[in-house]
């Protein structure tokens, strides 16, 4: 099917304009799985604040075919540039938000909840071996400042809570996705909070239409008009056209020298992420931190394992961000 011919089957009330609704709509029509995840995702962001017309539509998709990184490639790279994506703080934005009440604006759940639940679903065993690991890490309570931090959340997506990534988990699939729920739910109450007081970004890895929604946690809180970056694999660095490396850049051009990062998963995504962006800009001064208390991972990986010399694979990966310089937090305090 040629892009002109794609164009008009996309189209479905047929005004010469593409709207996000209506990829959306097509791409559950036409059960677009797997294989038309990174197409569907592309079309996805480049729709968030205006349609497309068809020869912008024909242009793209002409860029896509032509690209040896197709939607992940420099079509992507000249809409992050050219979208306004990096502009000026969302904080600058007017939302009617006064100064926080004795400076305070948010302040986090500890891990007792964790631990607890931890406790309900493993045994308390693996929670007290979790408080343990804790406490031998030394994570402490950090207090940040909105106008001199930023927040990264980590694909707070559906897919990890009620979708196809937590379907893939099989039978053990609701145990295992609850300290991700439970994650959510403070990165939800955070962005309450914080969303248009400082700047704000998340990432979304490309899945099928029906997992690639934000959790259903943050319906009504994030905008719909919200920009993310696209990350197919484990790093946020990577694409490196999807404008990540440059939002990081700006946040530092700013006077934003802390990066607090949250979301899913704990030894994965958010372990790579971090440790690459501090590896990347650590000579630019760039603080960055881990807030466990936004932060989940498969109930299974805070079990203690011999496959990671006795202890679990969260330890593994907190022990490996706390040694090459990444701040471990147990929560972080919002001023």
């Amino acid at each position: 099917m040629n892009e002109d011919v794609l164009f008009d089957e996309l189209d479905f009330d047929g005004d010469g304009m593409l709207t996000r609704a209506e990829i959306h709509r097509a791409a559950v029509h036409f059960g677009w799985q797997w294989q038309q995840a990174s197409i569907f995702a592309f079309l996805d962001l480049i729709t968030v604040r205006a349609p497309l017309d068809r020869d912008s539509f024909i242009s793209c998709m002409t860029k896509l075919d032509e690209d040896p990184d197709g939607a992940y490639g420099e079509v992507l790279r000249i809409f992050t540039q050219a979208a306004g994506m990096l502009d000026p703080p969302v904080a600058s934005k007017p939302d009617g938000t006064g100064p926080a009440e004795n400076g305070v604006v948010w302040v986090g759940a500890g891990m007792e909840k964790l631990i607890g639940n931890l406790g309900h679903i493993l045994g308390a065993a693996v929670a007290e071996d979790f408080k343990s690991a804790l406490e031998r890490l030394n994570t402490p309570c950090l207090r940040l400042s909105t106008s001199e931090s930023a927040l990264l959340f980590i694909d707070p997506q559906r897919s990890f809570t009620s979708g196809s990534w937590k379907r893939s988990l099989g039978s053990d699939g609701d145990r295992e996705v609850m300290p991700i729920q439970a994650a959510f739910d403070n990165c939800a109450s955070l962005l309450k909070a914080v969303y248009h007081r400082t700047d704000v970004m998340f990432t979304r890895c490309p899945f099928p239409p029906d997992s690639y929604d934000w959790d259903e946690r943050f319906e009504g809180i994030i905008d719909p008009d919200q920009f993310y970056f696209i990350k197919p694999g484990n790093c946020a660095l990577l694409p490196d056209t999807n404008g990540f490396r440059e939002w990081v850049e700006r946040l530092i051009s700013i006077g934003k020298n802390s990066l607090v990062m949250g979301g899913c998963t704990l030894n994965s995504c958010l372990r790579v992420t971090s440790l690459e962006t501090l590896s990347a800009f650590r000579d630019r001064g760039l603080e960055v931190i881990v807030d466990l208390s936004l932060c989940g991972a498969r109930s299974s990986n805070y079990a203690n394992s011999p496959q990671f010399g006795g202890i679990s694979a969260v330890e593994t990966a907190l022990k490996q961000m706390s040694g090459e310089g990444v701040k471990v937090a147990e929560r972080v305090e919002w001023l």
